[in-house]
């Protein structure tokens, strides 16, 4: 997908601020995820009570923020920025993620985070892709939203087939004791983020860590939630 500077990277629209990368119209256009569970992001009759599934066995983290479900046109975006190398798409993907993440703080009463996270890929991944995509969404959203942000906080350990190649049961197990937390985090309120969570399997093994080495309370941020 080719797009002119200053325009919009879905409608190629002129923006009135060159940075917004998706403008109004097209953001207002987005369908997020319908009624979900406000802690597991999976589809629920009541969108402010957890689901039967988290009542019998709650995800580690105490709610989960996305843009919407894996469908276009976020989804094709977030392909572009991941697997064509399309590094200026994540500041106006970040900003999507900051609006959600805002309407659910208006919606939820969510506590506001004083760090975020990100998820950290193997070397020899992250060398061969370029960057990481989830580093990448970090980045603004802590500047916008005045909290810390360290991108070594938690480093892999150990290199892992990829997530998307397993099946759920073998997720859970290919993460085990795949990362260690560089840094203290008691007391503190954190936001793991993400770009696609699907499973929830890497996301639910950084919570456990964070929570297990006293952190507050931990949030999933993602752009995409597999419904």
């Amino acid at each position: 997908m080719l797009t002119v500077p200053g325009s919009c990277w879905l409608c190629r629209m002129p923006l009135a601020l060159s940075h917004w990368g998706v403008c109004s119209v097209c953001e207002k256009g987005i369908a997020g995820c319908g009624n979900v569970c406000p802690q597991c992001g999976l589809p629920a009759i009541h969108p402010h009570l957890p689901c039967g599934r988290c009542l019998r066995r709650p995800p580690p983290w105490q709610t989960l923020v996305a843009v919407c479900g894996y469908t276009p046109p976020v989804s094709q975006l977030v392909h572009q920025l991941k697997f064509s190398r399309r590094s200026q798409l994540a500041k106006p993907l970040a900003r999507l993620l900051l609006l959600a993440q805002l309407r659910a703080r208006r919606s939820r009463g969510l506590p506001k985070v004083d760090m975020l996270v990100c998820v950290p890929l193997w070397s020899r991944r992250h060398w061969r892709r370029g960057f990481n995509q989830s580093d990448l969404l970090c980045r603004p959203l802590a500047r916008w939203l005045n909290c810390r942000y360290v991108p070594q906080a938690i480093r892999r350990i150990r290199a892992t087939p990829a997530q998307h190649q397993l099946s759920a049961r073998l997720r859970k197990r290919n993460l085990q004791h795949a990362f260690t937390l560089e840094l203290p985090v008691a007391g503190c309120h954190i936001a793991v983020v993400d770009d696609v969570v699907t499973t929830g399997a890497t996301v639910a093994e950084l919570s456990r860590l964070l929570l297990r080495s006293g952190a507050a309370s931990v949030q999933v941020w993602c752009l995409c939630r597999t419904l």
